[in-house]
């Protein structure tokens, strides 16, 4: 029987990339000698029903991060971890004075998956947050960063010493994932005969810039019959529908928003298009690559310009710049690319190089 216990620590299981990011590793670590609980501050969110079979989940029970300290310090009084892995950086501070609240001996283990000096936000806690971060970060046992990008910036930015954050990559191809990207689809535009189909998904945000996406396909359908699926939620829905009508595009741009199976979807598309304005390591270009799905993105600040070898498994091109995406969206159109080297390369970032890396930070 698992006698060591490791615990994640999130805020909610919304449908975020750090979120799938976690449960991937939670999937790995199942098949490892240790008992694994998920600590989260509420268990709102479109992920829960994704939470492996095996893994506890602890709900501290509070709408906000920061109101966890006290339930997540006698959860470590309580449980006695042998590591805590925190993702995000204000759940990172919220797990450091949980920690010295209880005087707990569990390692932690912190990660940054964004790049803090591209990261923008409307929300009050973000200008807080850097000093937070430069005082109260070193007291975690280990520092990571999703890419060498976003651990460069971090050191950068908080005055951290160079070498100070480790860089591990995510886990993001899995046999579940490939056998899920086997799946079929029902979906009207993937059937056969069809004008090829532009794939997208993510947080409907700023960060994401789909308007950007959008304008660029515009551009597309001016010279080829296409069509554009974007599949994900959030904050900009209605001004994204408002561009979309604005350009007269309705008919072949659809927005159907969170979907549990966005792989199937990248098996199927002709080309999947990164936009985003900054990421830290974009782990849906790693999924597309590994679905097989040729892939254009934004050189943004942090993590596509390392996954794609600068510019060798897929396209790179500016950020918020719609006429250079559409060209490279159309290069996909007139050529047939070799999908095998992609292929491969979206394999790299497995789950299990991931566990490996994250067992030995915490000595297990």
């Amino acid at each position: 029987m698992p006698t060591q216990r490791i615990a994640f620590f999130l805020p909610t299981l919304a449908g975020g990339g750090a979120e799938r990011v976690a449960l991937n590793l939670l999937k790995g670590m199942l098949e490892r000698d240790v008992l694994l609980d998920l600590v989260v501050a509420d268990t709102e969110g479109p992920y829960l029903e994704q939470v492996p079979a095996g893994v506890q989940l602890v709900n501290l029970g509070t709408a906000r991060v920061m109101k966890a300290i006290p339930a997540l310090a006698r959860y470590l009084n309580e449980t006695k971890p042998v590591a805590l892995l925190s993702h995000m950086n204000h759940a990172n501070i919220a797990a450091i004075l949980a920690r010295d609240l209880a005087r707990s001996k569990t390692k932690l283990v912190i990660v940054e998956h964004n790049t803090l000096s591209s990261s923008k936000s409307n929300l009050r806690r973000s200008k807080f947050l850097p000093p937070m971060m430069r005082f109260l970060y070193p007291r975690a046992d280990a520092i990571v960063g999703v890419s060498q990008g976003v651990a460069t910036d971090l050191e950068s930015q908080l005055g951290f010493q160079p070498g100070t954050v480790r860089v591990v990559y995510n886990p993001v191809v899995d046999r579940e994932l490939l056998a899920k990207a086997a799946m079929p689809i029902t979906h009207p535009w993937f059937e056969a005969g069809n004008p090829p189909v532009f794939l997208a998904v993510g947080r409907l945000s700023q960060q994401k810039d789909f308007a950007n996406l959008i304008r660029a396909f515009a551009i597309v359908r001016q010279q080829k019959s296409a069509r554009l699926l974007i599949l994900g939620e959030g904050e900009t829905r209605s001004e994204l529908e408002a561009e979309i009508a604005a350009l007269g595009i309705g008919a072949d741009v659809s927005l159907p928003g969170f979907v549990q199976n966005p792989y199937a979807y990248m098996s199927g598309a002709t080309t999947f298009v990164l936009s985003s304005q900054w990421e830290g390591l974009p782990t849906v270009l790693i999924e597309a690559m590994a679905c097989g799905c040729a892939v254009v993105s934004t050189d943004c600040p942090s993590g596509p310009d390392e996954i794609l070898a600068s510019g060798k498994y897929g396209r790179l091109v500016p950020i918020e710049d719609s006429q250079a995406l559409a060209d490279a969206m159309l290069q996909t159109l007139e050529t047939s690319p070799d999908r095998s080297d992609s292929l491969d390369r979206g394999r790299y970032f497995s789950a299990e190089r991931a566990v490996d890396a994250y067992l030995q930070l915490f000595g297990c």
